[in-house]
């Protein structure tokens, strides 16, 4: 029996870390849920899983919601995801420290794209927090599903 629960943690650790981190949304830890974005692009991009791509759609499209974005958090997966199918130029599976470095360029083309047309001087800083922050729990939440996951 305890065989069976720890191989079900194993295997359900990517989904339910993404869940879990897009249902503790709180306006200024986690606005909108964006924390699930860290296993979503680490799941899909650096350490592939066999059909996370429909949930991390789904979820991407969830966070749209909270955030009161159309389609955009979705939009940019999906075109990142077309990238990264060019892989004779870049491998994100080889890169150090989980692709931290790309992450932050994900993350800041988006925060970018949403601050601009809405510039404010609130917004701004705003955005400053939550790429920080998001930039700093990558590492620490990527590494803990890593060993969850083992």
């Amino acid at each position: 029996m305890k065989e069976k629960l720890v191989y079900f943690l194993k295997k359900s650790t990517p989904w339910l870390s993404v869940l879990i981190l897009w249902r503790l949304s709180v306006s200024f830890w986690n606005p909108g849920g964006i924390l699930a974005i860290i296993p979503i692009f680490y799941f899909s991009f650096v350490r592939p899983i066999p059909w996370f791509t429909p949930f991390a759609i789904m979820f991407c499209f969830l966070i749209d919601y909270k955030f009161e974005t159309l389609v955009f958090w979705t939009s940019l997966y999906c075109l990142f995801y077309a990238i990264n199918g060019f892989q004779t130029f870049f491998d994100l599976t080889k890169l150090d420290r989980n692709a931290v470095y790309v992450f932050i360029l994900f993350l800041f083309i988006g925060l970018m794209c949403l601050l601009i047309p809405n510039f404010t001087f609130i917004g701004m800083l705003k955005t400053i927090w939550v790429l920080l922050w998001t930039s700093t729990l990558y590492v620490p939440i990527t590494e803990l599903t890593k060993r969850l996951a083992k």
